[in-house]
């Protein structure tokens, strides 16, 4: 299938969110193998989360049941603006000051 990568009995599949879309949190449309389902993406989601779809993976092979779906968000930056989102985004980058680093995991 074009959209999916096989992973043993898992599909993996990478979804193109904006930012706006990954900072306030939405609800999209995902393809599965058998059809369309609906996935809620909290606020504040970033880049390389993933989420599990259970059983909309590939049958098992000699037993039931599925494998997952595994889905992982990939926030995509615009290449180019209008200058009146420019302007909205110099506005939100004035109001957010400097990015934190996040803290190191032990």
């Amino acid at each position: 299938h074009e959209f999916f990568i096989r992973d043993g009995d898992n599909i993996l599949y990478e979804l193109p969110i904006n930012f706006a879309q990954a900072a306030l949190g939405t609800e999209v449309e995902v393809p599965t193998l058998d059809s369309k389902t609906k996935l809620k993406i909290p606020s504040g989601s970033q880049t390389g989360r993933v989420f599990r779809l259970k059983a909309q993976g590939i049958p098992h092979l000699r037993r039931s049941g599925r494998g997952d779906q595994l889905v992982t968000l990939f926030v995509v930056t615009p290449e180019s603006l209008t200058e009146t989102q420019r302007q909205l985004f110099q506005e939100l980058a004035d109001s957010l000051g400097p990015a934190k680093r996040r803290p190191e995991k032990p």
